[in-house]
């Protein structure tokens, strides 16, 4: 069976990116059309633990990561953190950049895939992990 995995570091604060919810879909070939597959959330060390494997005869998997929510709850948090220390900017961007991430890789039938988001306001990549 193929299987799936991810987690999300947000590299602007240096720790795991906690609750960005995560959408997994599905397509058999590259014209399919893709079939919604799984939802879950990141937990306290940035994992998806729960995400369903790919039905047999998936050729690609996309992961959506709605980072909006996330990016904003940080913003707001790092406002008020600097506010109280006396050389920290006293004003930050706020919003979202990318307001959500998708992710789309292909897939061969037996492997472990596992797909590590790194995250900040104003940047993003990606990587195969193991």
């Amino acid at each position: 069976m193929t299987s799936v995995s991810t987690h999300v570091l947000d590299t602007s604060a240096g720790r795991p990116a906690r609750g960005v919810a995560v959408t997994l879909a599905v397509r058999a070939g590259s014209g399919a059309p893709w079939v919604p597959h799984g939802t879950s959330a990141t937990d306290a060390d940035g994992r998806c633990k729960d995400l369903p494997d790919p039905p047999q005869g998936t050729s690609h998997v996309r992961l959506e990561f709605a980072t909006e929510p996330y990016l904003t709850r940080q913003s707001t948090d790092h406002r008020s953190r600097a506010e109280d220390q006396q050389d920290a900017p006293r004003t930050r961007d706020s919003g979202a950049f990318f307001p959500e991430v998708a992710i789309v890789f292909a897939v061969e039938p037996g492997e472990h895939y596992h797909v590590p988001l790194l995250l900040n306001p104003f940047g993003y990549s990606v990587y195969r992990g193991s």
